[in-house]
């Protein structure tokens, strides 16, 4: 098998080659945790677990760290506006750990509900000042930090490659900068450190070199990965939006601190999850929770099932009519699974063909086409064990039987039906079948006795 991956650094698909044998050092940019994670979030993160599931099954070990944002993000990636965590505090009565502690629990259990492999560790930006004013010390040693007014800034015109992930045209920007930065000496510098309001007191500020303030949003994933992975590692994640500012700062502080080219080899980008032909997003409002899917009736698996029908790289257009083709897919896709038998055979044909959708730069829409190919192939050997080698990647319960609740009422009917049956009472056997269904059930007879499943 030879895995590729499509890297945003240079492009193109790229033959997937760790840089120390078979171990895999992987990053992935987490949430900030002062509100709830919307589905749009949620794509994110299951994409990350497919790439995950994928370098396992390929026979790699992986090493995951996800950051959990609890400081330092602020309303404006320019720098600017309220910490997201103090202006959420404020907001709801509470302190800023208080909020970060509450969220992250939903955001866990969310992942939890999509079947997401948790990281090996997950790392708080507040529990790592002291590696990112450390970091930041080394750039201040090395001559690529300026002091203003409100902060330690990064400067971007000491960085000869900086904005190569983003294909940004570096001078382009500069002609075209507003008359009024601030004290910031070029468009594109941005803050290490912060500092913190004069004449008030931030539920989250700690003592610098330089004032006491609070870390800058991308230093805190450059100090946190390179503890947790070393000065060079394989993979980083994260979505499109990050591209441009998030990840192009981290590569410049990165590099420039730790003295490394190539810091990381990888970058995989997943795409906007969609809604009304805007991405989904917590400004524009009205965006769906996990939670309020599931409210609706929506399995957490169904839509883990409908991100699969999309690449990731492609954005979707999310809609609940799109949602209920996804739950009918599933339910009818279980259905079909229940019913298979294990022969305790491996269909290698079958294998081969998915194994070669998911090494081509995860392609899970052919995957999924390989899989239905496969359960509607009456003459095809091997089910059991080869949608169990499957479903490692896909992560969808697919021979898991969903526990049925079925009402006493219902149970009744089904019993009274039996007895028609029989009687030979066919009349009164039809008619107990129409008022089970009626009740949103279906009954079937088998050699074994009356199946009960829901309509």
């Amino acid at each position: 098998m030879v895995l590729k991956l499509y890297n945003t650094l240079g492009r193109k698909k790229q033959v997937f080659k760790p840089i120390k044998g078979n171990s895999v050092g992987m990053y992935s940019c987490g949430p900030t945790v002062y509100w709830y994670q919307h589905i749009g979030n949620i794509r994110s993160y299951v994409f990350a677990d497919v790439l995950k599931r994928v370098l396992i099954y390929d026979g790699f070990k992986v090493k995951e760290v996800i950051n959990i944002t609890d400081v330092g993000h602020l309303t404006s990636d320019g720098d600017e506006g309220e910490d997201k965590m103090e202006k959420a505090a404020k907001k709801e009565g509470r302190s800023a750990r208080e909020i970060a502690d509450y969220y992250f629990k939903i955001f866990e259990k969310d992942l939890d509900s999509v079947n997401f492999i948790m990281p090996d560790k997950w790392v708080k930006a507040s529990g790592h000042i002291k590696e990112q004013i450390d970091m930041i010390k080394k750039l201040e040693d090395k001559g690529f930090v300026y002091k203003t007014d409100d902060g330690v800034y990064f400067d971007t015109s000491k960085v000869k490659n900086y904005g190569e992930l983003g294909l940004l045209d570096k001078e382009g920007l500069e002609a075209g900068k507003r008359v009024d930065l601030g004290d910031k000496k070029n468009k594109t510098d941005f803050a290490l450190w912060k500092f913190s309001e004069k004449g008030s007191k931030r539920q989250q500020e700690w003592k610098s070199p330089w004032g006491v303030g609070f870390p800058g949003w991308h230093i805190e994933c450059s100090a946190m990965s390179s503890k947790y992975l070393g000065k060079r590692f394989d993979i980083h994640t994260g979505g499109m939006d990050h591209i441009t500012v998030h990840h192009t700062n981290e590569i410049a502080q990165s590099e420039s601190a730790l003295g490394v080219k190539g810091w990381v080899k990888y970058w995989l980008h997943g795409a906007f999850l969609n809604f009304g032909g805007e991405k989904i997003s917590k400004s524009k409002g009205g965006f769906y929770t996990l939670t309020e899917l599931s409210e609706k009736g929506y399995d957490p698996l169904v839509f883990r099932y409908y991100l699969l029908t999309g690449h990731y790289r492609t954005q979707m257009n999310f809609t609940l009519e799109n949602l209920d083709s996804a739950k009918t897919s599933l339910k009818r896709l279980k259905n079909i699974l229940s019913e298979v038998k294990d022969d305790g055979k491996i269909n290698e044909m079958y294998l081969k063909k998915f194994e070669k959708a998911i090494d081509d730069d995860l392609d899970m829409p052919r995957a999924l086409a390989v899989l239905w190919s496969f359960v509607r192939d009456a003459k095809a050997v091997g089910k059991i064990k080869t949608i169990k080698k499957m479903d490692s990647v896909f992560g969808l319960d697919l021979l898991v039987s969903e526990k049925l609740e079925v009402p006493v009422g219902v149970l009744k009917l089904v019993k009274d039906r039996e007895k028609a049956r029989a009687e030979k009472d066919w009349a009164k056997a039809d008619e107990l079948r129409d008022e089970i269904a009626r009740k949103g059930f279906k009954v079937d007879d088998t050699g074994s006795g009356s199946k009960v499943q829901k309509i």
